[in-house]
C-alpha cells in the first residue's frame, strides 16, 4: 500500500493545512437552512416519538443534579462490560478533548482522512500530531505497518468518516502495542448491519479505547450524548478530567433508553434500511462515471465519499439547486474535488441525482 506518514504534520502552535473545525452543519446554517441536507450524517426522521417522549419525561427531574449511574450501567450491560469500563460523555466529541488533555502521550498519530476533531483537540492541548494519510489508490484502507512503531496514541475511525470504509477488526487490533493507546471511533458502527468489525466490548486488546455516539442514529446532536469504553485506569483518568456533572439529566435518560433492547432492534432495522438506500444512491451515481464521477467503495457507513471533477463548483451549483453536500477539502488527504453525501431515502436520492445531472451539465461560468 502507498500509505504515507507525515511526521510532525501539525502542532499545537497554529493552524496547518485544512480547516479542522469545519463540519457538515456549517453547510446548512443561515442561508443553507432551507436546503435539502445531505451534509450532516444524522439519520432523518429522528428522534422518534417514543424517544422524544422519554426525554421530555425527564424534565421533571431538572432540579436535581444529574445521576449517571443507571445510564452507565445500561451502557455497560449493552456491551457486556463492567461499569468501571464505561464513561458517559457530552457526545463523542468531548471524549476527544478528554483524551488529548488527560493522557500523557508523546507521539500521537491520527489516521486520515477521518473526522477532524481528534487532531484538532490534540493540537489545542499542545501536542505535535503525526498523520498517516490513506490513499484513494488503496481504497483508503489501512495497512497497520504504516503506523509508526513509536506512536503512543493512534486514532482511527471505523467505519471511517468521510470515506465510509469499514476496516477489519483484526487490522485495527493489530495496531495495539505495549505502551500505546489505540482509539477507535465507532460513532457510526450502529449504522452497519450486525455491527461487523466492531471492537466495542472487547477486553483482549491492550490499550484499546472505543468511542461511541448516540447522536447520529437517534437524532440527538443537540442533546450531546456519547460514551467511552476502555480499561478502568483510562476511564478513571478521563473522568478526572471532566467537569462535574458533564452529562445532563435529559441526555442520561436518552442514553439509558437508546441501549435498551427495543432501541437496539430499531437501530438494527434502520441499519439495513440505510444499506438499501445507500445501494440505490451508489447505483445512481454510477451513471455519471463517464463524467469522471466516482464513489469510494465498498461504502459501509450512512454516507458516501464522492470524487467529482471541479467538485467545488459542482457543490456550489448543487446549493443553487437546493441541495447541501459536505465539502471534502477540510479533511487532510482530500481536496476540493471530494464531496461527502449522507444517505437518504429513495425520493431524496432521486431528487439529488437529477440535481447532480444538471450541476454536471452546466459549464462553469468562470
Amino acid at each position: 500500500m502507498r500509505t504515507h506518514t507525515e511526521t510532525g504534520a501539525a502542532t499545537g502552535t497554529g493552524p496547518v493545512g485544512p480547516d479542522l473545525r469545519h463540519h457538515g452543519d456549517a453547510e446548512v446554517r443561515d442561508d443553507g437552512s432551507a436546503l435539502v441536507d445531505l451534509a450532516v450524517n444524522v439519520r432523518t426522521g429522528t428522534p422518534p416519538a417514543w424517544l422524544r417522549e422519554h426525554v421530555a419525561a425527564s424534565l421533571g427531574s431538572l432540579a436535581a443534579y444529574p445521576d449517571g449511574r443507571s445510564a452507565r450501567a445500561a451502557v455497560a450491560a449493552r456491551h457486556g462490560l463492567p461499569v468501571e469500563r464505561v464513561l458517559l460523555t457530552a457526545g463523542a466529541a468531548e471524549a476527544f478533548v478528554l483524551l488529548a488533555r488527560a493522557l500523557k502521550v508523546c507521539r500521537p498519530v491520527v489516521v486520515h482522512p477521518q473526522f477532524t476533531e481528534p487532531e484538532a483537540a490534540l493540537r489545542d492541548a499542545g501536542h505535535s500530531v503525526g498523520r498517516v494519510v490513506l490513499r484513494e489508490a488503496d481504497g483508503f484502507r489501512l495497512d497497520a505497518a504504516a503506523v509508526p512503531e513509536d506512536a503512543d496514541l493512534v486514532v482511527v475511525g471505523n467505519p471511517t468518516n468521510p470515506t465510509s470504509v469499514l476496516h477489519p477488526a483484526g487490522v485495527l487490533a493489530a495496531l495495539s502495542r505495549p505502551g500505546r493507546t489505540l482509539v477507535v471511533d465507532e460513532a457510526f458502527m450502529d449504522a452497519v448491519p450486525g455491527e461487523r468489525e466492531a471492537l466495542a466490548g472487547r477486553t483482549d486488546v491492550p490499550g484499546l479505547v472505543v468511542l461511541r455516539s448516540l447522536t447520529k442514529t437517534w437524532g440527538l446532536a443537540g442533546l450531546r450524548i456519547g460514551y467511552v469504553l476502555a480499561d478502568p485506569e483510562t476511564v478513571g483518568a478521563l473522568e478526572r478530567a471532566q467537569p462535574l456533572w458533564p452529562v445532563s439529566t435529559p441526555a442520561l435518560a436518552a442514553a439509558e433508553v437508546c441501549v435498551a433492547p427495543r432501541a437496539l432492534a430499531e437501530a438494527a432495522h434502520a441499519a439495513h434500511r440505510t444499506a438499501a438506500d445507500r445501494g440505490r444512491l451508489l447505483a445512481g451515481l454510477a451513471r455519471f462515471a463517464g463524467a469522471g464521477v466516482r464513489a469510494v467503495g465498498p461504502a459501509e457507513g450512512p454516507f458516501v465519499l464522492l470524487h467529482v471533477p471541479d467538485g467545488a463548483a459542482v457543490r456550489h451549483r448543487l446549493r443553487g439547486l437546493g441541495y447541501a453536500v459536505r465539502r471534502g477539502d477540510t479533511f487532510p488527504g482530500l481536496g476540493g474535488d471530494w464531496l461527502r453525501l449522507a444517505v437518504r431515502d429513495r425520493a431524496t436520492t432521486d431528487g439529488f441525482l437529477r440535481a447532480l445531472e444538471h450541476a454536471l451539465a452546466v459549464s462553469d461560468p468562470a
